[in-house]
């Protein structure tokens, strides 16, 4: 029988306590992420720690308490300092795009019971379903607890914090590598956030060394959806004020001129979605989030992605942020199971 959830990593306490905690119950997962980097990005470890380890200064600056919860992720996984910082930067060290994926925020008049709904496919490379994890995090220091789904040894990726702060993304391509902020790691700082409000100062405070589109919600309805790229950060205003819909090319004025086409589907799956939430306007629920998700026009690169340019919906994730519920699912739409966690 095919496993139905991801690992559960809980940890607490300090900085330092809380990877400490990561990395020993993750030690064999970490491993085989490392290793899993190298295979796909077809570089060397010591190439690729290197290339990592120039991305520490904006990490430090960002939050010295990451530096701390790294130095814990590495004693307690037994690796170096290096690929821990490695396992923060896996994209911008290899210099490869993150993936897929097809996100959208709702609410108000769109919503059957007018509360915000936020969510994702997940679509990467099929062995990255092989060192996903679950990272519940409650530190002792005031920052809120936050539930993640990320992957093993890394501290930041999609999730919801206890204020229903949630955060999801999309990748953007046709990017200039620069000197900058790895986009995990902000990802992290986001779900450390008490509203949206707060996260669009993060995001207009800190350069990102590549781009992407990050979709926000919280339990008071706040939502956006930010293009973000080196030079600065674009919100995107849909046809309603009361849904936000992006896939992977760029919406906004100010960067619609950087778009070239890299992931053709990505146009289709975006209309396809806007059509299904119209259709079911008024009425959306979780249930039906999850038809959504599970959609199949345009196969293999659909909503539901099986396989086209090597990339599969791992996961899938609907934020309910006002009940406190994360409801995580493995696999693709179709065939996965749903899980839902309380924050």
């Amino acid at each position: 029988m095919p496993i139905q959830t991801f690992p559960l990593i809980e940890v607490s306490g300090s900085s330092y306590e809380m990877g400490y905690q990561h990395g020993s119950q993750a030690a064999y997962l970490i491993q085989r992420y490392l290793l899993l980097i190298e295979q796909l990005t077809d570089k060397s470890r010591d190439v690729l720690c290197r290339n990592a380890m120039t991305f520490l200064p904006a990490i430090q600056r960002l939050s010295p308490a990451y530096e701390q919860e790294i130095r814990g992720l590495a004693d307690g996984a037994g690796i170096s300092f290096e690929e821990a910082v490695l396992c923060q930067a896996r994209a911008e060290a290899g210099r490869v795009p993150d993936g897929g994926c097809t996100a959208f925020v709702i609410t108000g008049e769109a919503t059957a019971n007018g509360q915000p709904l936020a969510g994702q496919n997940q679509d990467l490379e099929p062995e990255y379903a092989d060192v996903a994890v679950l990272l519940r995090v409650k530190p002792n220091d005031g920052r809120p607890r936050a539930l993640i789904f990320t992957f093993a040894g890394q501290l930041g990726y999609a999730g919801m914090n206890q204020h229903g702060v949630a955060h999801f993304a999309n990748a953007l391509y046709d990017f200039p590598w620069q000197p900058g902020l790895p986009h995990y790691p902000l990802k992290r700082v986001l779900l450390e956030q008490p509203n949206v409000a707060a996260c669009l100062d993060v995001l207009a405070r800190h350069r990102t060394c590549s781009a992407a589109n990050v979709v926000l919600c919280d339990a008071a309805g706040g939502m956006a959806s930010v293009e973000v790229r080196p030079e600065g950060i674009a919100p995107f205003r849909d046809d309603h004020p009361d849904w936000l819909v992006h896939a992977n090319h760029y919406l906004t004025g100010d960067f619609a001129r950087h778009e070239t086409n890299s992931l053709a589907d990505s146009c289709p799956r975006l209309d396809r979605m806007r059509i299904l939430m119209r259709e079911r306007w008024g009425s959306i629920t979780v249930d039906g989030m999850k038809e959504i998700l599970a959609d199949h026009q345009g196969h293999p690169a659909a909503i539901c992605r099986h396989g086209a340019v090597g990339m599969h919906s791992i996961s899938g994730y609907i934020a309910e942020p006002k009940a406190g519920v994360l409801h995580v699912r493995r696999g693709h739409g179709c065939l996965g199971s749903w899980t839902a966690y309380e924050i």
